[in-house]
């Protein structure tokens, strides 16, 4: 019985998607491999296209669209990029009209997001902003034991509630909601339960200065070769 295909994008040497062709050619999509999504799936992406018929879906892929063509500059020397993330967002929520921004912050990372909220404020944005221990909720109340507290077995500590965060941007009605710095897991919970728009500007990644690609850039290094490790 042959082996049922998944979509493997990372393994694709073709780019069919994303090919080197002139304004006026056709992407040959019969050259796409066997595992590639527009190959196993090609109704599904035909349907899932139509959403962008939607008049706002449309104009918020475009607007995306037309930040990333402004975050680039042809040069002589070649293509350059022009703007850091948090500029980036300054420009979309901008686009976008925008007035009234979420905050969802890392208590870890209380200074970042004071820094962000003066620099958003400063741009004519309004900032609601909510930290990750609000609620005051011991860790007790989701099953974790005295033993498991970060700061030992004798220390009161409060629950990350990110289900909270979202909550309180919903009701507030906010624009757009901003992550910054929420524990993996915590930042699932945000997503699923965030009714708003919502973006990333940073993860949490407490060895790396909240990098995460470090560690991958670094896997093929003795620092971090033990990411590649079969197990």
């Amino acid at each position: 019985m042959p082996e049922k295909l998944h979509p493997t994008c990372t393994k694709c040497a073709k780019l069919a998607c994303s090919p080197a062709i002139g304004i006026d050619a056709e992407p040959a999509f019969d050259e796409a491999p066997s595992f590639c999504p527009m190959a196993l799936f090609p109704d599904l992406v035909s349907d899932v296209v139509r959403e962008y018929d939607r008049p706002e879906v449309k104009e918020f892929a475009r607007l995306a669209s037309m930040q990333e063509f402004e975050c680039y500059e042809r040069t002589d020397q070649g293509i350059r990029t022009k703007f850091p993330r948090i500029e980036e967002l300054v420009q979309f929520a901008a686009k976008c009209g925008y007035k009234r921004l979420g905050l969802a912050f890392c208590l870890g990372l209380r200074r970042e997001a004071q820094m962000l909220t003066e620099i958003l404020e400063n741009k004519g944005f309004e900032i609601a902003s909510v930290c990750c221990k609000s609620g005051a909720v011991a860790k007790d109340r989701i099953g974790v034991t005295p033993d498991q507290h970060i700061g030992g077995p004798d220390s009161w500590e409060s629950m990350c509630n990110p289900i909270v965060q979202a909550e309180v941007l919903n009701t507030e009605g906010v624009d757009l909601a901003i992550m910054l710095g929420l524990c993996i897991g915590h930042d699932t919970l945000f997503i699923k339960y965030c009714r708003v728009p919502v973006t990333v500007l940073a993860v949490k990644d407490r060895v790396t200065g909240h990098n995460p690609l470090a560690a991958l850039y670094l896997s093929r290094s003795p620092y971090y070769r033990r990411l590649l490790a079969k197990e």
